[in-house]
């Protein structure tokens, strides 16, 4: 358990004393060693030179002609896919009306 009240690791997030100046931290170029083996920063990096660009490829050629479609077959595909829809529902509609009916009298009863 910890006992209340300042310690040496408060120290560092203290405000300054009043009318004095903050500390600033100094400032290198040059990161510093971090204690204990901990995380010392990002590795500085060197710029790239000035003519350097990323490397150009060769385009590639247009894409090829698709193959002519057959626009009477899918017209006749997509009516007998509509009209099983069609079909699909209108049974679903006779059995849900059914059931309404059949719970309708049993209520009536």
């Amino acid at each position: 358990m910890t006992t209340p009240g300042p310690s040496a690791d408060d120290d560092y997030w203290r405000r300054p004393a009043a009318g004095g100046p903050p500390d600033a931290p100094d400032r290198t170029d040059a990161p510093s060693p971090a204690p204990n083996g901990g995380y010392a920063g990002p590795p500085p990096t060197t710029p790239p030179p000035a003519n350097w660009s990323p490397p150009l490829h060769v385009q590639p050629p247009p894409p090829r002609q698709l193959p002519g479609q057959d626009m009477t077959a899918l017209d006749l595909a997509e009516q007998r896919a509509q009209r099983v829809t069609w079909t699909a529902g209108a049974i679903a509609a006779v059995v849900l009306l059914a059931l309404s009916c059949a719970l309708c009298v049993r209520l009536v009863r």
